[in-house]
């Protein structure tokens, strides 16, 4: 019986031991419109790195930069076209591609838009949609809020954007979705990864946003995903960011609508 006693105790302290043993663990933080693609390909990396716990959060590009600063979270998230000056101290690498899509509501007509239509419409200057050949109805602007990634890359793209001041703000793409699919003369932007049945895209210049539109500098509302991190990564980092850039990683990212990183 004691025998017994002991080799029951020893099974049990090994697996306390086993349960009781650490993962590593991550945090990243940022872009709204990459979060949903951060989390398939942090879940699929864990299912084959049990020892990884990888925790995705949003907030928006400006969110994922500070946080990476200040170590609130170790990988930020990041969709701009150009990143500000106080990103520079941290390693940038660009993971994806993302193509940024101008979305009307199903009901409205209107198919194409000029890169110029588009500028006058989120300023404010074109105010009905008869004046781009679509219905008499005014025009409702919706977009993300200030310090998103998405809204930056689009005005900096666009160029000499004052948005509207009775422009609808909105804090995620999802919450453009649906606002664009609720209001028959809504008009807002959106992640080309993110667009569904709920939306209709439009083309702009005559150019959807296809990678042979985009290889041929037709289709220019596009920007890059990058992934940063301040000082030295650890491992587990680097193996993550390798998956992503992996063959794999890019085309889980390019099923899912995005962009492959080069």
């Amino acid at each position: 019986m004691k025998r017994l006693l002991l080799t029951s105790m020893a099974i049990w302290a090994v697996l306390a031991s086993g349960c009781g043993q650490r993962k590593a663990a991550f945090t990243m933080a940022g872009s709204t419109a990459f979060m949903p693609f951060a989390e398939k390909l942090a879940e699929h990396y864990m299912e084959s790195h049990p020892g990884v716990n990888i925790t995705v959060q949003g907030g928006g590009s400006a969110v994922g930069i500070q946080s990476a600063l200040s170590g609130a979270a170790q990988v930020g998230m990041v969709d701009l076209v150009r990143l500000p000056e106080e990103a520079r101290v941290l390693t940038a690498t660009v993971v994806a591609r993302d193509g940024i899509v101008v979305v009307v509501n199903p009901a409205n007509k209107v198919q194409n838009l000029t890169m110029l239509q588009v500028r006058d419409i989120f300023n404010g200057k074109l105010r009905n949609w008869k004046q781009v050949g679509g219905a008499d109805a005014p025009v409702t602007v919706v977009s993300r809020e200030a310090g998103s990634g998405t809204r930056s890359s689009f005005e900096e793209i666009l160029g000499e954007v004052d948005l509207t001041r009775d422009a609808l703000i909105q804090d995620s793409n999802g919450t453009i979705r649906e606002t664009v699919a609720m209001d028959a003369n809504a008009v807002g932007y959106l992640s080309h990864g993110l667009v569904n049945e709920k939306v209709k895209s439009v083309l702009v210049d005559g150019h959807d946003c296809t990678l042979e539109a985009i290889a041929a500098g037709k289709y220019v509302l596009i920007r890059p995903i990058y992934l940063l991190v301040k000082g030295e990564p650890s491992q587990e980092i680097t193996d993550f960011i390798d998956y992503v850039l992996s063959a794999e990683g890019q085309k889980s990212i390019e099923s899912d609508g995005l962009l492959p990183a080069r």
